[in-house]
């Protein structure tokens, strides 16, 4: 598959990421589907398909955060678009809380604007604000969720359920507040904890690569439609980028990505960092981006001075 020669008109925070089977985009639209579970098994085209969403939120004024608790190594090559980039469960909890922070004060700002006045706006969501007075969108794209559920003791219990309690919470509140959801995993099933099922219900968008147990197809899809989950099963090794995309519409479909190298999504990173927005909440948790090193001078070879 190969990305579209020119640019499939769309707008803001619709993308055109997959090729589905009848030859049409699979163009992923954020105000219409809010949130978005993404599965994927190790050497899928998970990756591939999370690159095209990256770059295309790039070239967008949209604020990106990464939460990538594998110490930051699968996110990093993206931090110079990053507005902020959790790498460790500690910090990815401290993340959580600047986030709902972040919806809570969007809210009150929706309801002053809904009080009396001449410059008074009946909504219950930001785009129902006025263009300056909108708060710009937030994208978080969740690494590994796996790895927000493991626990190896009670303090890493308690904070599981505080970090899972505030995704939830982002889940159902972030649509009107302009905070949008992708959830990434190699594998997603029940057994991941308390909240693992309650989440999936709030991920309205589904996207599911060659994983490799059945019981997570049948979490992606299965509520959707049970022949979409027995589709992505039949995904062969061999078939990169190949995935079975569904909603709870009931409609499905296969779609293939098209390929994307890391050394070309970070590069299109590096040069939308300029877009990053402008959100206070967020710096503490801005990835520092090394700058690159100046050339090594080199002196001029000298031939010795012979008599």
């Amino acid at each position: 598959v190969r990305p579209p020669r020119r640019r499939l008109r769309t707008e803001p925070l619709t993308l055109p990421l997959a090729l589905r089977e009848d030859g049409h985009w699979h163009v992923r639209d954020f105000r219409t589907v809010p949130h978005e579970l993404i599965l994927g098994a190790t050497q899928s085209g998970k990756s591939v398909y999370l690159r095209n969403l990256l770059c295309g939120l790039a070239r967008q004024p949209v604020a990106l955060v990464g939460i990538d608790c594998k110490w930051g190594v699968e996110l990093a090559p993206f931090a110079p678009r990053l507005s902020a980039l959790a790498d460790t469960p500690d910090r990815a909890n401290d993340l959580f809380d600047v986030l709902v922070d972040e919806m809570e004060a969007r809210f009150r700002l929706i309801g002053m604007r809904g009080g009396a006045g001449p410059d008074a706006v009946l909504t219950s969501d930001v785009w129902g604000l006025p263009e300056k007075a909108r708060p710009v969108p937030v994208v978080v794209v969740v690494d590994e969720v796996a790895e927000l559920f493991l626990a190896a003791s009670k303090d890493d219990e308690k904070r599981r359920d505080a970090m899972v309690t505030k995704l939830i919470r982002l889940a159902q509140l972030g649509r009107a507040a302009g905070i949008y959801l992708e959830v990434c995993g190699q594998r997603f099933g029940a057994e991941l904890g308390k909240g693992a099922t309650m989440l999936r219900a709030q991920l309205t968008g589904r996207v599911c690569h060659r994983v490799n147990d059945e019981t997570s197809a049948n979490m992606a899809l299965g509520d959707i439609a049970p022949e979409a989950a027995l589709a992505a099963t039949r995904i062969p090794a061999e078939r990169p980028g190949v995935a079975v995309v569904g909603d709870s519409s009931g409609g499905w479909s296969r779609v293939r990505s098209p390929h994307l190298t890391l050394e070309n999504a970070a590069a299109v990173c590096r040069d939308t960092s300029g877009l990053i927005p402008v959100l206070p909440r967020l710096d503490t948790f801005r990835p520092v981006v090394p700058q690159p090193s100046a050339a090594p001078v080199v002196q001029p070879a000298t031939r010795p001075v012979t008599g």
